[in-house]
């Protein structure tokens, strides 16, 4: 089978097919040399050996797109070798379009196209081709697949799928600085021709810029383009297929280029100079005044700093930039003064902050403007000659007496009366008045240093003509002293003196006190009043250093015999004229408890560490007695109530009965012989009755002898003795009708170094000095104060 193709196609198409070899086929090839399906038979003939094969090879059809005219499209042409010209053979067509796009004759085998095909929509189609046998139906071929592709025209206009673009260039950028890139598509087959070769061109924007034809890059095509100039420009640009050829389609789009700013353009003012007027009650560190330079550039590359270039400016002015407006406001530095100074010029200059160093070339970014500041002239209140007045008076000096004065003028040239007044609001108007012409202050009564030794009080001062114009300056009167206070001792509390104490022993330092003020230090002298007798028991010694010490002149006190005492001191100051105190001090006597340095009085030791005031300790002692009271009144009512001892005659018992009677102390000591309980055999002879009180010797003073063992007479079995008393007690007719308790002591034996009791030592006097004892510590005060007293009693 065979295809063939309209003469007219591209010489490029070519059909492949295989060809049955047989005599006289359509197509013969002969050879010499048999081929591999024939036989040479023995009288040179060949004999062909059959068997099935392809009929038929395909490649590929060509069809051109958009295809306008009346009849089908021609494409090709299907034929099998088997195929006779009878009729006989039948072609079939399946596949993509195979009925609808596609149609071919059964009998001839030509295909055709009925519709226009789009490349851009479907490049190629697959179809499938068969030989039947119109008869039979059987497949003469077997089916074969082949392509028909649609061959490509320039059917399609470049297309920008972007545009329109927009994009930005710097100003005064250099010739071929890049701008941007354009890039146009083109839908036909870029491998088939020229359809799809797109060539660049610039259509509007010349001479300003330029664009690559290959790549599409817009680049600046003219130099030093400045955007205060011209900012904004459009630019056309096309792409032409077909390499630009006439005849090529074309699209088109369209760019706006914006040129962006740089710094190029230094600042400027509309005038070289200014004026302005600014009255002298201006507030210091207010705005008086604006100044603007103007700068065509934008943004960062527009900002300007201003400042005053010149001193006699600087001083007064300052200046600072609104960041918003870019304008300098010119402020107050320092209050204007128009009768001292009447105009003022400022040399303010205008910087650019961000200078690009490419334009260094175009000059200094600067510029400078000349300010005229005229003062104006406004009515002030009166000024004092300072800010602050600190005066001074003596205490007690009578009332009118001169402190000071105040001095305030007019600032204005015309110089008006000044009314000096104090505020009434103020506490020193009691004490001070002002003279409303000179501003002489005076004091209105007597002044105590001790009491407000400092005065503040606030002056006014108002024009005569205009008295609603006020100032005021604070005054401090100080009060100076004078000698009029007599000085005292420093101390309310009473001076402890201890019983132990001795003649030249220091009892306390006492110091004075003076309301006075010294400019050099307070000096005290002191000394007791010489008008009174020589105080026996105290003395004082002045030790120069404004402090004096108290000291006994005996040896022993007794708080029993006497606690209080009273001791007047004159104390003298230092001042002119020297004026001098009689204070007296109470001097308490008490016993005295060593802890180191520390003399505590016990008494006021137990008060101070309980820490209850006056009206609690009353409120205790309330308490006590109520409570004593309430017990007194409770035992009373018992006794009142209390049972006889024998309850009836049927109820007769031994009873323990129990006294609660508190024995006499030492008369139970003296009533009772105690050597009797040592030496039974001495009691039988010292018997006595036991309501009768016997005579005892009194002994006195300490024994400085020992009893030794050998000396102690000799001892019985203290069990007989007990049994002794026992019968006397029961054979005794004036104890009472039952049985009573008696208790008796024993002192046993055993010590080697005898017994240290006075009782049995000799009363002898001894002629010892016991102050030693007063040095032995706390435990043996008690027994020092006892062997005092007995010297005390001696020497009597």
């Amino acid at each position: 089978m065979r295809i063939s193709a309209a003469s007219h196609l591209c010489p490029v198409l070519v059909c492949l097919c295989f060809v049955q070899r047989c005599y006289g086929g359509a197509h013969h090839f002969p050879t010499k040399v048999p081929s591999k399906n024939q036989t040479r038979l023995a009288n040179g003939e060949t004999e062909v050996h059959h068997r099935p094969k392809r009929g038929w090879i395909w490649n590929q059809f060509f069809v051109l797109e958009e295809h306008m005219g009346p009849d089908a499209q021609y494409v090709g042409k299907l034929h099998s070798n088997s195929d006779k010209g009878d009729g006989s053979v039948r072609y079939i067509l399946s596949g993509e379009g195979a009925g609808t796009i596609f149609i071919i004759d059964e009998v001839t085998g030509d295909i055709h196209a009925t519709k226009s095909l789009d490349r851009e929509r479907k490049t190629h189609y697959v179809l499938h081709a068969q030989a039947l046998d119109r008869n039979t139906e059987e497949a003469l071929e077997p089916k074969s697949e082949f392509i028909i592709k649609v061959q490509d025209i320039n059917d399609n206009a470049p297309k920008f799928p972007d545009g329109p673009f927009v994009a930005t260039v710097p100003e005064m950028s250099e010739v071929g600085t890049s701008v941007l890139q354009v890039t146009a598509t083109d839908a036909d087959d870029p491998t088939y021709g020229n359809s799809a070769r797109i060539v660049y061109s610039i259509l509007q924007g010349q001479p300003y810029f330029s664009v690559d034809p290959k790549t599409g890059i817009i680049r600046t095509a003219l130099s030093d383009m400045d955007r205060e100039a011209r900012e904004h420009y459009t630019v056309v640009i096309q792409a032409k297929d077909m390499a630009g050829q006439v005849g090529g389609l074309s699209g088109s789009t369209t760019i706006n280029i914006t040129l962006t700013d740089v710094n190029d353009n230094p600042p400027k003012f509309p005038q070289k100079n200014y004026q302005l007027y600014v009255p002298e009650s201006a507030q210091v560190g207010k705005p008086v005044g604006k100044i603007k330079a103007n700068d065509e550039d934008l943004g960062v590359n527009a900002d300007i700093k201003y400042s005053i270039i010149n001193s006699e400016g600087a001083n007064m002015f300052s200046i600072s930039t609104d960041r918003d407006t870019r304008e300098g406001i010119v402020s107050l530095k320092k209050p204007l003064n128009y009768e001292r100074k009447k105009t003022y010029t400022l040399q303010i200059e205008g910087v650019n902050t961000h200078v690009d160093p490419r334009f260094s070339y175009l000059g200094s970014f600067k510029d400078t403007a000349t300010l005229k500041i005229t003062v104006g002239d406004v009515d002030e209140a009166p000024v004092f000659s300072m800010d602050y007045y600190i005066l001074d008076v003596y205490e007690n000096s009578p009332g009118g007496t001169e402190v000071g004065s105040v001095t305030a003028r007019d600032p204005d040239s015309r110089n008006s009366p000044v009314r000096y007044f104090m505020d009434s609001k103020e506490d020193g108007v009691r004490y001070f008045k002002i003279e409303e012409s000179s501003g002489v202050i005076r004091t209105t009564q007597p002044l105590d240093r001790e009491d407000m030794p400092w005065h503040n009080i606030t002056v006014m001062a108002s024009e005569v003509d205009n008295p609603s114009l006020l100032n005021h300056v604070p005054v401090t009167v100080q009060v100076l002293d004078v000698n009029d206070n007599p000085p005292e001792i420093s101390t309310d509390e009473d001076v402890i003196v201890c019983e132990s104490s001795r003649p030249g022993q220091v009892i306390q330092t006492v110091t004075a006190v003076d309301k006075d003020d010294f400019a050099n230090g307070q000096r005290f002298s002191f000394a007791l009043p010489s008008q009174l007798p020589v105080n026996p028991n105290f003395t004082l010694k002045d030790n120069e250093d404004s402090s004096a010490s108290i000291v006994a002149r005996r040896r022993r006190f007794n708080h029993l015999t006497q606690e209080l005492y009273e001791l007047p001191i004159v104390v003298w100051d230092g001042g002119e004229p020297s004026l001098s105190g009689t204070s007296t001090l109470t001097l308490r006597v008490c016993p005295c408890q060593r802890h180191g340095r520390i003399r505590m009085c016990q008494s006021e030791a137990f008060l101070s560490s309980a820490g209850l005031s006056t009206g609690a300790l009353i409120a205790i002692l309330l308490c006590i007695i109520i409570l004593l009271a309430i017990v007194v009144l409770f035992i009373t009512l018992r006794r009142s109530k209390k049972e006889p001892l024998i309850i009836s005659e049927e109820d007769i018992r031994e009873n323990v009965v129990t006294y609660d009677d508190e024995g006499g102390g030492e008369e139970d000591t003296e009533a009772f012989d105690i050597i009797a309980l040592r030496n039974p055999a001495a009691a039988e002879e010292l018997k006595f009755r036991r309501d009768i009180r016997p005579e005892a010797r009194k002994h006195c003073g300490p024994s400085r002898s020992r009893r030794s063992p050998s000396a102690e007479p000799d001892e019985v079995d203290v069990h007989e003795f007990i049994k002794q008393r026992l019968v006397e007690a029961d054979m005794d007719t004036s104890v009472p009708p039952y049985d009573s308790l008696q208790t008796y002591a024993y002192e046993g034996q055993g010590s080697p170094t005898g017994s240290i009791s006075p009782l049995d030592s000799p009363g002898t006097q001894s002629e010892q000095d016991y102050n030693y004892l007063d040095d032995w510590g706390p435990e043996f005060q008690k027994l020092a104060e006892l062997y005092g007293e007995l010297e005390s009693d001696v020497t009597t």
